[in-house]
């Protein structure tokens, strides 16, 4: 079929042509907006899971949620080479980008100007030098008394948010902060974060944050501060169940007029696992492959199948593990040869590469921080790349596997 029609989108973060599956958290944050834009109480939110799940994209519809319901949101993502005063910054594009909008789509009034000077003490404070072009140009009245920061980042953080929770709510407005691979922040920045979020709630302010990360951020977060679990909505982000997989794939190709044949859906949820992700993969590749005229068979997908992992393998994947050295590799190694997990005991990988604890302890932490893997419980790891043990088995070999294992099928047509 023609491939420049392909509804199929295999992007990093772009949106599905069909979202499905999601119904329950765009609602549930549409009532939250909607409560603090009365004055009522609503928690932030925080999202978590695995790569390729739809995280990103669920967070950028939560900021055209926010918009519809008149709020002024701002996107963000932390990076994990991000400089160490990236928080700073962060927080100063968020906040900038939102007075910008307030203060052009409503009257400038004290409290807007007290925001805009809260900003700017906050920049010079903490080293962020704006362009000329993110200045927002206000005459600010010196007798209207903001206090001096004080150097403490979740005091100065907390000002800063009051004053521009104050602001929204007397425009009849609120801000959403959307913070993308949120586990990247440093602890002691997640922390303030947190502070501050927590000040806002107890005025119930119209001002909030949605977070996203990998599915270690849960436990981060409660690391940095230990009132973090009662301060967010926790909500995993995992793969599709059947139905909406089948819909994911379906829907935009009924829009063509083009049908799946109920039995190649079925060998797409079985190699994909209903990973949004590797949905629009191999839906895409199913699509360029076929000779339709109307209908995606069985056939199509057992020949589309080795393109589409193809693909995966030499994108999704490989560029994981191509930023890791050789002691890394031999660590996933020695976790993807026990097996398909989904969890590993650490001392088990461990006395598969024949080192003790603290020896592997520098390698274990570089995977942690390079978000491959993380530790969803004292003394257990798991990969957060969906299936990366299989793509590890396949390009490392099987041969230090348990017993000489053979390479997993499950992403292999048979």
């Amino acid at each position: 079929m023609d491939p420049v029609t392909n509804p199929y989108n295999a992007g990093a973060g772009e949106p599905p042509p069909a979202l499905v599956g999601r119904d329950q958290e765009l609602s549930a944050f549409d009532i939250a907006v909607r409560r603090l834009t009365i004055g009522r109480s609503a928690n932030s939110q925080l999202l978590y899971g695995l790569r390729g799940v739809g995280k990103t994209v669920l967070l950028k519809e939560f900021t055209k949620t926010a918009e519809k319901n008149g709020w002024i949101s701002s996107y963000v993502e932390i990076s994990s080479k991000a400089s160490s005063n990236i928080f700073a910054e962060v927080i100063y594009t968020s906040v900038h980008k939102s007075l910008k909008n307030l203060s052009a789509k409503h009257a400038i009034r004290n409290r807007i100007k007290r925001a805009v000077k809260a900003l700017n003490v906050f920049s010079i404070r903490y080293g962020v030098s704006p362009a000329g072009d993110q200045q927002i140009s206000l005459e600010i009245d010196p007798a209207l008394g903001l206090s001096e920061d004080t150097g403490i980042m979740e005091v100065d953080l907390s000002d800063l948010f009051i004053e521009v929770g104050k602001a929204a709510r007397e425009a009849g407005v609120g801000v959403l902060l959307a913070i993308d691979e949120m586990h990247n922040l440093p602890s002691e920045d997640l922390a303030a974060l947190i502070m501050a979020l927590h000040r806002v709630s107890q005025e119930q302010l119209p001002l909030m944050a949605a977070g996203a990360g990998l599915p270690s951020l849960p436990g981060l977060a409660g690391d940095a501060v230990s009132y973090a679990e009662r301060l967010f909505k926790y909500t995993p982000i995992n793969s599709l169940q059947k139905e909406d997989a089948r819909s994911a794939l379906t829907r935009p190709a009924n829009e063509q007029n083009i049908a799946w044949a109920p039995d190649a859906l079925d060998i797409v949820f079985r190699l994909t696992k209903g990973y949004p992700y590797f949905l629009q993969m191999f839906g895409k590749h199913a699509w360029n492959i076929s000779a339709g005229p109307d209908q995606i068979s069985p056939t199509d997908v057992e020949q589309a199948a080795p393109e589409a992992l193809a693909e995966l393998d030499n994108g999704f994947f490989k560029a994981r593990l191509d930023r890791v050295n050789d002691s890394g590799r031999n660590f996933l190694g020695a976790m993807a040869s026990l097996g398909p997990g989904p969890e590993y005991k650490s001392g088990e990988v461990t006395e598969r590469l024949g080192k003790t604890h603290q020896t592997a302890g520098p390698t274990r932490k570089e995977l942690i921080d390079r978000g491959l893997i993380y530790d969803p419980r004292w003394g257990v790891l798991a990969f957060t790349v969906p299936m990366l043990q299989e793509y590890i088995q396949r390009t490392l070999g099987a041969a230090e596997g348990p017993q000489g294992a053979a390479p997993p099928s499950s992403m292999l047509i048979e």
